[in-house]
């Protein structure tokens, strides 16, 4: 018996036309307008624009950025916008769009401040259009600071042995989580060496001051605004810093159980363990919280509360010398005051949400740095944080359930990839979507919130 095999055959020719491939991507020139992305970058990289140039900078650094939105992971990946033209206009060549970050390298901190401006502008706008999906609805905004470790495989500037024994580099980066209804997006990335510390104080203040510039004015100084990291961040130097801003800043900081911190926690009668709590209210099973008081806090900054978890290992978890009576041990350091510690330490634990933005980060750009010099990968490093603010604020702007907490590969799948056909007539051109293609209602839905909302003054 002859069998067909399981799936149809089909034959292939390169003759077609007025088909559209990533038509989906669509959602993302449409944000890019209706928030004013594209103006907002054209006025920023103005300096580097030369007489009689055919392209403009901000279009090429946002030709960029959708680039690596879709996918891409290298400045050559730009020829994905370039073969579709009737969606994303004119797109330079790749030796023009090399000289571009050339030239914005070369200038070193005066391109990155004019582009992180641009970036915070529009942020405020987006926000602002967002209403009650804006990340501030609540009243408070959390700035998740977390390491990540890139693999380099050649010897670019600044890669170096990491503490995983590979080899790269170490960017710090800072995330605005959008809670249990979004995803996140980022606020600040410092490029490191492979070598950098995991709890180096000075870098922890550089991202939480470029994280704060990056907000909206309101949430730059206040007690709406909460500092979260794990235990790298529990350091004399960040801590002082942070408590130096006073009554200006809310933190919620991880620390290394110290041989003091677990003497302390033996003392701690029965009577004063909480039970942990879940998100929904119910009780965390097999889960207690208690705050540490007296000598324990000897030589931290004033205002500092200690806040110590103990939970049952799950089967087969190796337990470590400091901690306590069968019970793993973590604790977090904390100057909120007026909530209960189990919503304090919940309100922590809700930090591991940050691994998710790092996940999303890898695959938007940030599986490798595409560049040699470390200043172009700074450049890079400001395309994926524009690329991941992007697909942060298409979803918070115009998606709605459970498609405003999809990750960029879901979107790209569901979304980005769809196929279209371009249709001419006499009112204007019209993309036109599969029928049979399941999520064609989620885009063209998304694409008429887009058009709904009012443009940049």
């Amino acid at each position: 018996m002859k069998r067909n095999g399981s799936y149809p055959r089909v034959r292939i020719s390169g003759g077609g036309s007025g088909v559209v491939s990533q038509a989906g991507g669509v959602l993302l020139v449409e944000a890019a307008r209706r928030i004013g992305l594209d103006a907002a970058l054209s006025a920023a990289l103005e300096p580097w624009r030369k007489p009689r140039a055919v392209h403009d900078p901000g279009k090429i650094l946002l030709d960029l950025v959708l680039a690596v939105a879709l996918g891409g992971d290298c400045l050559a990946d730009v020829g994905v916008l370039r073969a579709e033209p009737t969606l994303f206009g004119s797109v330079a060549s790749d030796p023009t769009v090399s000289r571009l970050v050339d030239a914005l390298a070369a200038a070193g901190p005066r391109a990155l401040a004019d582009v992180r401006q641009a970036r915070a502008d529009m942020r405020q706008r987006v926000w602002r259009l967002a209403g009650q999906a804006a990340p501030d609805a609540g009243g408070e905004v959390i700035v998740d600071i977390d390491g990540v470790l890139v693999l380099a495989h050649s010897e670019k500037e600044d890669a170096a042995a990491t503490w995983k024994k590979t080899f790269g580099h170490h960017p710090l980066f800072a995330f605005v989580d959008h809670g249990l209804e979004g995803s996140g997006e980022p606020v600040a990335g410092l490029l490191r060496p492979g070598n950098a510390g995991s709890n180096t104080a000075a870098d922890h203040i550089t991202v939480a001051r470029q994280a704060l510039a990056q907000l909206p004015k309101q949430h730059r100084r206040g007690r709406r605004t909460l500092i979260r990291t794990d235990s790298a961040g529990g350091t004399h130097e960040f801590l002082d810093w942070l408590t130096a801003r006073g009554r200006w800043l809310s933190y919620s900081v991880g620390m290394v159980v110290t041989d003091a911190i677990h003497q302390a926690v033996l003392l701690v009668p029965t009577s004063a363990w909480t039970p942990a709590v879940e998100p929904d209210g119910s009780v965390r099973a097999g889960a207690w919280v208690a705050e540490l008081a007296g000598d324990v806090l000897k030589g931290w900054p004033k205002g500092m509360r200690l806040v110590v978890r103990k939970e049952r290992p799950h089967p087969g978890a190796q337990l470590r010398i400091t901690d306590a009576d069968g019970m793993r041990i973590t604790c977090f350091a904390t100057n909120t005051v007026g909530t209960p510690i189990a919503t304090l330490e919940l309100r922590h634990r809700q930090r591991a949400r940050a691994e998710d933005r790092i996940r999303a980060a890898r695959d938007t750009g940030l599986r490798n740095l595409p560049l040699h010099d470390a200043a172009q990968n700074r450049i890079w490093l400001e395309i994926v944080q524009l690329a991941l603010g992007l697909l942060a604020w298409m979803p918070m702007l115009a998606l709605m359930g459970e498609a405003r907490r999809w990750e960029p590969k879901r979107l790209r799948l569901r979304l980005f990839s769809a196929a279209g056909q371009l249709v001419t007539g006499g009112r204007g051109r019209w993309l036109r979507l599969s029928r049979h293609w399941p999520w064609t209602q989620v885009i063209t839905t998304a694409f008429e919130q887009l058009q709904d909302l009012a443009g940049p003054g």
